[in-house]
């Protein structure tokens, strides 16, 4: 692991203006014409810094609605910043679901999209192109548009992308927690190997064994708030309390 810092965050928070539509029904609408829907905040992270440095795989903890994903969008430049700023040296690639990739194209069409974004050239992209459509086990629908596809295939597309296509900087998002055993089995497979040596990686899991494995350090979240980052193990100890 080196001591160089790659994903910087200093006083970084995003806050999201809902409105809450009571008037759900023609009748509600039609007697509450004069009467507008309400909105609230939702502080989905509060202000926080901290640093992660090169090589380091990061474990992030936290119950549901506590602002995981909502940071893993931050730091992957997917949402931006309402206070603070994020220095990021490297590729990023957010893999959740096939964030990043268009549902409007098809699966060939996302490779190349995909992979450029991480700066490959199309002839480099041609001699994975193979064996990203192999691995992801997509030869049949290689051309099917995604937004016909599960949220399984997704999933499988994107994680392909991510270990033949590679980034410096990994955000990982509940990847384990998608798909059929067969790919679950696979993609832990592919942690076991050496794929993540030298990579970056932020971890978003509620597999505390997954967690324990792989992560070097983990923060825990609580309600938007950065409540502690630092050693694994008392990480999963204060997760573990949230959900006694």
């Amino acid at each position: 692991m080196d001591h160089e810092i790659v994903i910087q965050a200093k006083n970084i928070s995003k806050t999201f203006h809902i409105t809450e539509d009571s008037h759900n029904t023609v009748k509600h609408r039609l007697f509450n014409l004069f009467n507008p829907p309400r909105s609230k905040n939702i502080e989905a992270v509060k202000r926080m810094s901290f640093e992660i440095r090169k090589g380091e795989c990061i474990g992030l903890l936290g119950r549901n609605g506590c602002g995981k994903s909502t940071l893993t969008r931050l730091l992957a430049g997917v949402y931006p910043t309402d206070t603070g700023y994020i220095n990021i040296k490297g590729s990023t690639l957010l893999m959740n679901l096939g964030v990043g990739m268009s549902h409007e194209l098809t699966a060939r069409e996302n490779i190349y999209v995909s992979a450029s974004v991480l700066g490959m050239k199309v002839k480099e992209i041609d001699t994975i192109f193979d064996d990203i459509i192999d691995f992801a086990e997509l030869r049949e629908f290689v051309d099917t548009k995604i937004k016909f596809f599960s949220s399984g295939m997704v999933m499988r597309l994107g994680f392909s992308i991510a270990v033949k296509a590679g980034a410096d900087i990994m955000f990982l998002d509940e990847v384990f927690a998608v798909g059929d055993a067969k790919f679950q089995e696979k993609a832990i497979k592919i942690f076991q190997s050496s794929w993540i040596d030298g990579k970056t990686v932020v971890l978003v899991s509620h597999s505390m064994q997954v967690i324990k494995s792989y992560c070097n350090r983990a923060a825990y979240m609580k309600n938007g708030s950065l409540i502690y980052f630092g050693d694994t193990e008392k990480a999963i100890e204060m997760y573990m309390e949230d959900n006694q």
